[in-house]
């Protein structure tokens, strides 16, 4: 079943769309990036795969998205928009994931602690700009202080997955020749269904570990 809420934010209004599980015992609240919305192929690949396992999976519009703007906020607006849809993705009283994908994995990241989430889901977590990677946002991550999985593209410019540091307490799941949206090239030796695919596997071992 697929509903969807408006939640007023101190950002402004933000979206959720609901897609719950028959009988759930988590929640993963997911936000898109600073280019895209909810439409990416990792988050729509999740939302009808994830229900089906007892995860309700929750895709959240930040509220530039909904306002209809084309370009993301800086960063703690993001985090304001987040922390306004908190109380709605917590409503159901279960341990909630906290995810995201680019921008909204920083997001996640940053705001895991304060807002009591259970976990964090980093997909294509944007370690560094492209070609700049003197400029890293490992700290990020590494704080996001409770367990975490990043799922990153192999050839992901923002990133790729030999690039994250060692010894972080993150797991990580390389998802072969894709880029920052998780495409791959024709000439690939896996097609577009089997690395999304390798996304929702990894994501499911990695939900049912958590309780």
């Amino acid at each position: 079943m697929t509903t969807t809420e408006i939640v007023s934010t101190d950002a402004g209004d933000a979206r959720i769309t609901w897609h719950r599980a028959t009988k759930a015992r988590l929640v993963l609240a997911v936000s898109h990036g600073a280019g895209g919305g909810i439409e990416a192929r990792d988050l729509q690949a999740l939302a009808h795969t994830l229900p089906g396992h007892g995860v309700t999976v929750a895709l959240v519009e930040q509220p530039w998205r909904v306002a209809g703007k084309k370009l993301a906020p800086a960063p703690r607006t993001l985090d304001t928009g987040w922390r306004g849809i908190w109380p709605a993705v917590a409503r159901p009283g279960l341990p909630v994931i906290s995810g995201g994908r680019s921008a909204g994995a920083r997001v996640a990241c940053r705001t895991a602690v304060e807002l009591g989430a259970a976990a964090v889901l980093a997909l294509s977590f944007p370690l560094h700009p492209p070609g700049k990677p003197e400029k890293s946002r490992a700290e990020e991550l590494l704080g996001a202080g409770v367990p975490t999985l990043v799922v990153q593209g192999g050839n992901d410019p923002f990133g790729k997955p030999d690039e994250f540091p060692a010894g972080g307490s993150y797991e990580l799941v390389e998802v072969p020749y894709g880029d920052h949206g998780f495409a791959v090239p024709k000439r690939a030796e896996i097609g577009q269904d089997e690395a999304v695919t390798v996304i929702t596997d990894a994501v499911l071992k990695w939900a049912r570990s958590l309780g």
